[in-house]
């Protein structure tokens, strides 16, 4: 783990992030914790612990900046984290940005369970889980939502749009760009591709890339 420390520092440095010691510390408490559940949950189908540390929590560390050129991360801010899984980006969001009131939403109770005891256990007071398709959550209150290869465009805007403030965001991590994703987006609901742009994760040698929707009109 101690090389971790020195691999998360140079990851920071590289992603042009500022992290304290104690933010970097949690990031690493929350890879132990994957691991450990892992073993009788199956939060990730990675268990190497090297691998976990760059396809999950490198990854997420790549939306932090441009997220955060969008949303203050100096000022309060309502964050949803669709299809968390065991908590990604949700977790890392809520670590980096501790003004942002960060919930994950996943279908599986295991998977929102293991998040609320991250919560506890990092002492991370703006996260929280929630059990619960995104379709059947009632709040229209979220400055950001974001996903992170959690459904196409279209069913992502369809499925979350009803969650987003007027002026909100959406903004989903995907692999690539897809044409195909954002023409059937255009055709089928009230959202829009606003932009994109590549994540250049630490470590890894992959397409990522961030698509931000803003609805019509």
């Amino acid at each position: 783990m101690c090389s971790f420390v020195v691999r998360l520092s140079q990851a920071v440095e590289k992603m042009g992030l500022t992290l304290d010691d104690k933010q970097k510390q949690d990031i690493l408490l929350y890879l132990e914790l994957i691991q450990k559940w892992n073993k009788t949950y199956n939060i990730t189908a990675i268990k190497d612990a090297e691998q976990i540390l760059i396809q999950h929590l490198f990854d997420s560390l790549s939306v932090v900046l441009p997220l955060q050129q969008r949303i203050d991360a100096t000022t309060e801010a309502i964050v949803l984290d669709v299809g968390s899984g065991g908590g990604l980006p949700g977790v890392i969001l809520a670590i980096c940005c501790p003004k942002w009131t960060v919930t994950c939403i996943d279908a599986v109770e295991k998977k929102t369970s293991f998040i609320t005891m991250v919560s506890g256990r990092l002492g991370l007071k703006n996260l929280r889980s929630k059990h619960c398709r995104i379709e059947d959550y009632t709040s229209d209150e979220a400055d950001l939502v974001v996903s992170r290869a959690f459904a196409s465009l279209s069913d992502f805007a369809n499925w979350s749009g009803h969650t987003v403030k007027r002026n909100g965001h959406l903004a989903a991590m995907k692999g690539h760009y897809y044409e195909e994703e954002v023409k059937e987006l255009e055709l089928t609901n009230d959202w829009r591709l606003d932009s994109w742009q590549a994540l250049d994760v630490a470590d890894m040698d992959a397409e990522r890339c961030l698509i931000w929707l803003s609805r019509k009109g």
